[in-house]
């Protein structure tokens, strides 16, 4: 018999909170708004009552948050949310709560994390052992598996934050960070489009020159993660990779600044389309990384 899991992608934007046991079983869903903490968490842990009376017990419950989190166990604030941008949510327990009131394990993770070992687990990295997951929306957030593992560290990939060349002539716009100055996510995250064109990116034309930087940025982030992580496949998710014409002017960019310096059949004309990817998930690879942390949890 199958274990039944509860699973949370805790976002910036909305909370999704699901019960089932993998892809092809998801039993039950519900979507909110994420509003304060007090309120948005008494919604998530209304649900998952309501749902194990429906469902039954949960042998986990698997939490990918955005972030910056703290994922080391041993550490007082194990389970919170810490220095994020997002207004009353700093320093906010969140794992801790759910691991008391139901006593069950929690898999506890970024929410881009939890993406690239569900799209592992279920989706477009199958059969693969390093893979990078990014998501390009409200902010940009970078999940990285490594032989088999999620990569943790110090804290965890915060990739949406490398700082990149941008030359100030071409484009005067500095940036959407509040933290920094011409990081990837300032520079490329749905945000920077109002920022520097005065509309929201889907209001823009396929043609509009917004999408040719767009693809610049992002381009010069893969590079810059290429020479480092040496993914075996970049997946790129989030509301801004939504515009078909984005992909090949990506993986096109990708091509002309790695210049056959790092030789792989996947980095040529004929191996990029399999190599820069969207979500094999869609639009389900948060929730379902979720339910992949809940299921690694219980084998922890």
């Amino acid at each position: 018999m199958k274990h039944l899991y509860g699973a949370i992608e805790a976002g910036g934007t909305k909370f999704v909170c699901a019960v089932g046991t993998g892809p092809d079983d998801l039993r039950d869903e519900i979507r909110f708004p994420t509003a304060k903490p007090v309120e948005t968490l008494k919604q998530a842990l209304d649900y998952f009552r309501q749902a194990e009376k429906k469902h039954g017990k949960l042998a986990a419950l698997g939490i990918g948050s955005f972030g910056p989190i703290d994922l080391d166990p041993k550490s007082p604030t194990w389970g919170s949310i810490t220095a994020t941008p997002k207004p009353h949510w700093a320093d906010t327990p969140v794992a801790s709560l759910f691991q008391r009131e139901f006593g069950i394990p929690v898999g506890w993770d970024t929410d881009v994390n939890g993406a690239v070992l569900g799209e592992h687990r279920w989706g477009a990295g199958q059969g693969l052992d390093t893979l990078m997951y990014l998501t390009i929306g409200t902010g940009i957030g970078g999940g990285v598996l490594a032989g088999g593992h999620l990569v943790h560290g110090l804290v965890h990939p915060e990739a949406g934050h490398v700082i990149l060349p941008r030359d100030p002539k071409l484009d005067p716009y500095r940036g959407s960070c509040p933290f920094h100055d011409s990081c990837l996510e300032g520079l490329a995250a749905g945000p920077s489009f109002e920022g520097r064109w005065g509309k929201k990116g889907a209001e823009l034309p396929p043609d509009h020159p917004a999408w040719d930087l767009e693809a610049h940025y992002l381009a010069l982030g893969l590079q810059a993660f290429l020479s480092t992580v040496s993914p075996q496949r970049f997946i790129l998710g989030g509301g801004v990779m939504d515009q078909p014409q984005l992909f090949p002017l990506v993986r096109k960019k990708l091509l002309a600044l790695n210049n056959n310096y790092i030789r792989h059949p996947s980095l040529t004309p004929t191996g990029i389309d399999s190599y820069v990817v969207p979500p094999a998930l869609g639009n389900q690879a948060g929730i379902l990384g979720a339910l992949a942390l809940a299921e690694a949890a219980v084998g922890r």
